[in-house]
Parts: structure tokens; C-alpha cells; sequence
């Protein structure tokens, strides 16, 4: 799955350190919930507990799921949804676009018939009866906020198998789907543990969904897939319940300032107004994003084109929420543009 820029490509080709770039293209929170010194006393000697007991267990107080619902986790949340595909097996998989490319990805391998729906207009397609639906919500790359209630309804209607992505929920002041579990056992929760707190290399997603889905999805899974540190660390991140309220509060504010450094630029035909940890922007005038990353490569800064997200192409440019200071600086090198930007890119068409 491509979360972003090749940060250590970028670097040498700068000839910079990795630390040295300003990394927008990368949607992971710029803080952290845990303190590196709690674990320096962690032991490594003994074998994990293959059943992540205290993880699921901190898993299970941070969120909300029905009496009926049950957790696994996974190395990551790409592990967790070619699993979850592959007990499935879909023969039609409904995409509703656009989203990052794994889910498309996998469909290939599997051998599923994949109809994609534009979210950009009005959802009024029809839904293949029995199909397994696929729905980010907030989506992304455009961050936008859904009200599920009146769309599971719909693929309920349909007997659909329900995926909700929920890996960028938590920036949002918002409900998860996660107890309709208990009305409809055909709904599954993916989330991503690593963007939210903001620890890319710690790799941990999971999904909820009725008990005995999980007990079957167990079956094919292999023990210790995850390190012990990976389960501590998760364990002391879930349980820092202060960190989750700052977390969107500074996520809210320093969203706005982002948003207001890409309009101030004039760079941009539309900016979308998301709830997540990121922004998406399409460039006026037939602009190249590419070539945008060129412009800003002085200044170190990485940026994501989103000509891989299916119904996008390079004129659509995403920005992840960073500190203020590097926002600023964001703020300044697109300024520094504007005067000459519509030039280049008539001589780049």
C-alpha cells in the first residue's frame, strides 16, 4: 500500500538527511502517545503471548463493539484486510472510489469482479446483490466525514458483506459503525493503529467483527504476528486516553492553518474540505503535481500526487496536517511560486 512519498529516495536525491525533508506526503500524526523511556526496562527475552491477551484487551476499552464482536489483530492494516478478503472471497467486490490502491490490489489477486463507484457524485448505483462492499470513512485521500447509518441500510437491503475502513476515524469526533456488528453479522471494522498515533513503524491493525468470524479468520493466522514491543508500545499508546482529546483538537486547528496556506497560495482550483489528518487539492489551470514537487524541492519538501487513487490523476495533490512551523514553511515556498506557476505549467502541459 502506498502511504505516501519514498521519503529516503527523496532525501538522496536531495542529498539530505531523511530527518531534513518536510514530509507532507505522509498521513501520520507528528506526535506520539508514548514516552520512549517507559520501555527501556521492556523485556525481549521471553516469547510474546500468542494470543496479544493485553493488547485485545486494550483494544476492547479504547473502543466501543457489541456483546456478539470479537477482535484480531494483524501487522498492519494491509495484512488485516487481505485476510479478511481472502476468508471472504468475493465474487464482486464494490469499490467506492477514491481510495488507496490495496483494495483493488488484492481484488486482482483474488480473481474478484470489481465495480467502482465515483464518490464524488451522487451514490445512486446499484449494488450487486450479495457483493462485499468497501467504504473508508473519513475516506481518503479527500478526508471527507460520512453519516453511515442510511448507506448500511441500503447494503444490508442488498445482503452485502459490509468492510468500513475506519483507520482515520479517531481524528474525528465521530461514532464508529462498530456496534451495528450487533444487528448484522456481515459488518466488518478495519482500522490502522500506526496514523493515529503516530508511529509508522510500529505495525499493528485489527479488525472487529462477530465472534465467529474472527474464530474462523484465526484458523488461517500464524502465531507471534506481532513483537512484544510492538504489543507494549500499542498497549501504553491505547491506554493514554489524554492523548486521543489533544490529539483532535490539534489536528482541528493546525488543519485550518493548513487549509488557509493552500488558499492564500492561488495555486489551487479547488481545496476539499476534509475531517481527517490531511487535505486534498487540485491544482488550477491544468497543473502537474509533479512538476509541483520539483518547484518545491528546495525547500525539502515532499508532497503526495494522487494520480494513483482511481479517478484521480496529477492534477490532484494531497497534504498531511504537520507541525505549525513546518506548515509555515509550506506556506512560504508555495507563496514564492504563485507569481511564475501558471508560466511553468504551460511550458509542462
Amino acid at each position: 500500500m502506498k502511504h505516501g512519498g519514498n521519503i529516503y529516495q527523496f532525501a538522496k536525491h536531495l542529498g539530505c538527511l531523511p530527518e531534513q525533508v518536510l514530509d507532507f506526503s505522509s498521513n501520520i500524526n507528528p506526535e506520539q502517545a508514548v514516552d520512549w523511556r517507559s520501555l527501556q526496562q521492556l523485556s525481549l527475552g521471553p516469547y510474546a503471548d500468542p494470543d496479544y491477551s493485553l493488547l485485545k484487551q486494550a483494544i476492547n476499552h479504547r473502543y466501543k463493539m457489541p456483546a456478539n464482536a470479537d477482535v484480531e489483530v494483524f501487522n498492519g492494516a494491509s495484512a488485516a484486510i487481505f485476510a479478511l478478503l481472502r476468508w471472504i472471497l468475493p465474487q464482486d467486490l464494490v469499490l467506492y472510489t477514491p481510495l488507496y490502491g490495496e483494495y483493488a490490489h488484492i481484488a486482482g489477486e483474488l480473481g474478484c469482479q470489481v465495480h467502482n463507484i465515483d464518490r464524488f457524485k451522487p451514490l445512486t448505483m446499484n449494488i450487486p446483490k450479495a457483493s462485499t462492499v468497501i467504504f473508508v470513512n473519513p475516506s481518503t485521500p479527500d478526508g471527507q466525514l460520512y453519516d453511515m447509518h442510511e448507506r448500511l441500510a441500503a447494503w444490508q437491503a442488498a445482503e452485502c458483506n459490509i468492510i468500513v475502513d475506519e483507520s482515520f476515524l479517531d481524528f474525528c469526533v465521530a461514532e464508529s459503525v462498530a456496534e451495528c456488528i450487533a444487528g448484522y453479522d456481515k459488518l466488518y471494522i478495519i482500522k490502522s493503529l500506526s496514523k493515529f498515533y503516530g508511529c509508522a513503524g510500529i505495525r499493528v491493525g485489527f479488525i472487529i467483527a462477530a465472534a465467529q468470524v474472527i474464530k474462523s479468520i484465526k484458523r488461517y493466522e500464524p502465531a507471534w504476528k506481532l513483537s512484544s514491543f510492538d504489543m507494549i508500545y500499542m498497549q501504553q499508546a491505547l491506554a493514554n486516553d489524554d492523548f486521543v482529546k489533544k490529539t483532535r483538537e490539534q489536528t482541528a486547528s493546525l488543519r485550518n492553518l493548513l487549509q488557509l496556506a493552500l488558499q492564500s497560495s492561488g495555486l489551487f482550483e479547488w481545496i476539499y474540505s476534509g475531517q481527517a489528518n490531511f487535505l486534498l487539492a487540485k491544482l488550477a489551470n491544468q497543473g502537474d503535481g509533479y512538476h509541483l514537487q520539483t518547484l518545491l524541492e528546495p525547500s525539502r519538501i515532499l508532497i503526495r500526487v494522487c494520480d494513483n487513487f482511481e479517478g484521480l490523476d496529477k492534477r490532484y495533490v494531497r497534504f498531511a496536517v504537520k507541525n505549525a512551523q513546518a506548515i509555515n514553511v509550506l506556506a512560504d515556498s508555495l507563496k514564492a511560486l504563485s507569481p511564475h506557476f501558471d508560466s511553468r505549467f504551460e511550458r509542462n502541459k
